[in-house]
């Protein structure tokens, strides 16, 4: 099944139908690869400065869900806590 696109209401959504595809609309079908060579392959593109860290970190489940539950950009929102945390005990720390 399908994913509804978010532009689009559940009430339309349930109305549209798709039909079978025949066996002849099949036989056709290639891979895009295929049809459309030149398309470059997706790529994503350079990050903006400074570069970020790729880690793996164990969080407390219910600290994952407060941020989650803010939506969009909740990683940044836990980096900027942090970096606000380091700026504010950058001369507490010891080597």
């Amino acid at each position: 099944m399908k994913k509804k696109p978010k532009n689009i209401p559940n009430e339309n959504w349930k109305d549209v139908e798709s039909p079978p595809l025949s066996d002849e609309i099949l036989s056709r079908m290639k891979p895009v690869e295929e049809r459309h060579p030149n398309i470059p392959k997706r790529v994503r593109g350079p990050q903006k400065d400074p570069l970020k860290v790729p880690v793996s970190i164990r969080l407390s489940p219910d600290v994952v869900e407060y941020f989650k539950s803010q939506g969009r950009g909740w990683q940044t929102k836990i980096n900027n806590i942090l970096h606000n945390y380091i700026k504010n005990h950058k001369s507490s720390v010891t080597r």
